[in-house]
Formats: C-alpha cells, sequence, structure tokens
C-alpha cells in the first residue's frame, strides 16, 4: 500500500502545474464569459483569480481594465492598461489606455493614446468620435471635425455624434453646416429634446424665428421642464412680428438673447385715424403677450345744408302765388 501511495503522490506532483496553468486559462475564460454578458464585477472576479496564478497574463491585464473601465473605476483600469502595454503591446490595451485617460479628463494624454490606437486599427468608431471630443476639449475644433468625419464615415446613425458636430460649427458661427449636422440628428432620432434645442437654436441664428420656436417646442413636449429650451422659446416669441399701432404700420422689435428675453409692451398714442383695443391674455407664462387689435373708425364728417325740403317746398309755393297775383294785375 505505501508503494502506490507514494506513486500516486509523484503522479500528483508531476500534474498540479500544469492543472494550474490550465486554471489560470479558464479563470480568463470564465471572465471573457462574464464581460460579455455584461457582468463586470464577476469579470473582474475572474481575471484576478487568472492573475494571481500568472501576474503576467497580458490577457487577463487587459480584460482587468476593461471591466474597470466598465465599472467607472478608471484610475485602476488605467494602472492595469499600463501594466499590460508595458509587457507586450495591444491594441485592446491601448483601447482601454486611451478610454481611461478620455474619462479622466486627461484629454491631452488622450489624444495621443487614440492617435497610436487609431494609426494601427482605422475602423474603431468610438476612438475616432472620442478623439474628436478630445480635440473640441482642447480647443482644437477644426481637428476635431475631421476626426467626427472619420467617425460619420464608419458609424453614420449616431444622432449624438451629428448633436456634437452641430455645437462645433456653432463654435465656428458657421449656424449652416451646424443645422445640417442637426438635421442629420432629427432624422435618426426625433426623440432627443437637446438636439430640437440646439436645432431651433441654429435657426435662431439663421433668423429663421418661426422654425426655431418650432424646435423650442418640440424639445418642451419632450422635457417640459428643459430650463434652456424655455429661456430660448421665450428668446424667439414675436420675433420678426409686425404691430398695427396707427395707420402707418411700424415693427415692433423684441430684444434677442439666447437664454431669455425681457418682454415689454410699446406704448402709443392712438391717431384720429385709428384707435386700437390691446387685450392681454392672462393665461399665456410670462413675457407671453397675445395682442388682439380691433379698429374702430373714427366718424366721418356729415355736412348739412341750412335748409330742409319742406322749408324748400314751402318757398317754391309763395313765389307761385305771388307770380300769379302779378299776372292777375296785369290783365
Amino acid at each position: 500500500m505505501s508503494a502506490k501511495a507514494g506513486i500516486l503522490f509523484l503522479i500528483i506532483l508531476i500534474l498540479v502545474p500544469a492543472v494550474a496553468a490550465e486554471d489560470a486559462l479558464d479563470w480568463y475564460t470564465k471572465g471573457q464569459n462574464a464581460a460579455t454578458a455584461g457582468d463586470y464585477s464577476g469579470a473582474l472576479t475572474y481575471y484576478n483569480n487568472a492573475l494571481s496564478l500568472d501576474p503576467s497574463y497580458v490577457l487577463a491585464l487587459t480584460g482587468k481594465a476593461v471591466a474597470l473601465n466598465a465599472l467607472g473605476q478608471y484610475s485602476a483600469a488605467l494602472d492595469a492598461a499600463n501594466q499590460a502595454l508595458t509587457i507586450r503591446t495591444s491594441t485592446d490595451a491601448q483601447n482601454a489606455q486611451a478610454y481611461s485617460l478620455f474619462k479622466l479628463g486627461r484629454y491631452n494624454e488622450a489624444i495621443a493614446a487614440y492617435v497610436n490606437l487609431t494609426a494601427t486599427i482605422t475602423n474603431h468608431a468610438d476612438a475616432y468620435c472620442n478623439l474628436a471630443y478630445s480635440y473640441v476639449q482642447t480647443g482644437n475644433s477644426d481637428a476635431a471635425l475631421k476626426a467626427y468625419a472619420q467617425c460619420t464615415n464608419l458609424d453614420p446613425n449616431n444622432p449624438d455624434t451629428w448633436n456634437q458636430i452641430g455645437l462645433v460649427y456653432m463654435s465656428q458661427d458657421d449656424y449652416t453646416d451646424a443645422l445640417d449636422a442637426f438635421n442629420h440628428a432629427t432624422q435618426i432620432t426625433t426623440t432627443n429634446a437637446e438636439v430640437w434645442n440646439n436645432k431651433g437654436m441654429a435657426l435662431a441664428a439663421l433668423g429663421r424665428y418661426q422654425d426655431a420656436l418650432g424646435c423650442f417646442n418640440t424639445a418642451l413636449a419632450l422635457s417640459p421642464a428643459y430650463t434652456d429650451a424655455i429661456n430660448n422659446r421665450q428668446a424667439v416669441l414675436g420675433k420678426g412680428q409686425v404691430t398695427q399701432i396707427t395707420g402707418s404700420p411700424t415693427p415692433t422689435i423684441a430684444p434677442w438673447i439666447l437664454g431669455g428675453v425681457t418682454a415689454t409692451i410699446p406704448v402709443t398714442t392712438p391717431t384720429e385715424a385709428v384707435v386700437q383695443n390691446i387685450t392681454v391674455a392672462e393665461s399665456l407664462p410670462a413675457g407671453t403677450i397675445a395682442v388682439t387689435a380691433t379698429e374702430t373708425p373714427v366718424p366721418s364728417k356729415t355736412t348739412y345744408s341750412p335748409l330742409s325740403s319742406l322749408c324748400v317746398l314751402v318757398a317754391l309755393a309763395v313765389a307761385g302765388l305771388l307770380l300769379s297775383g302779378v299776372k292777375l294785375q296785369k290783365n
């Protein structure tokens, strides 16, 4: 029995390293499966188990970085990605590193990381979009637009990307191209209040106030408490409208400030030609003025003759009698 036990013990000693090596791969595989299912906490546990057996396991380090990014633990994710890249260059690790820097607001470093990544992988839409946003944050709008163009070439149906492009054009006072970008966004989705508000601002900047008002109304229908849309709607109310106060029409221009407007009611003295009644609707929001104009014509002057028709007839009759008397005397 002792000889058999010794042989069994030797077999176990021989097999243990092989089992340990297979366990690291097994833990990594379990981590990948969990991450694919969206269970990033479970995936992180599996990756750590694999790394406890093999600390230089690049795939496990990269998976760990990805899982930590998904959990919002960006500093720890950056550490894991950096560890993986010190062992071996990996595009997945590069992407995890760049994303960590991006989410940490370290935009200059994120730009460098994404430039390196996109030099190797040219079909990663999110990488170009994040690169573009990083350029925006560093004040390089021209580079941002180039990166966004790469992003939309790869993924033309992302409304958030078109919204960001529109905002970049707005920052350059290019309202026509901004409107085109916002139009792309609203063709993809009609339920994004922010996009409708931004489209309204572009239209207002182009002087298309009624179209802008429609956009702000749509934004508020989707999000009634949207403060920017409320203020912008107030700003365009009455813009470009004409109020007839006297016989000579005069345009009433509302002060235009994106984000708010102080409404004033012009005081006008009616002339003899026209008298206007103005009614302010109490049910409308503050700053909104409904004007109902009713013109009351002043009666025209009538010229009266000093002689009435009866007087004229009597006078004619008397004159006839007198003439008859004159004729009888002559006879």
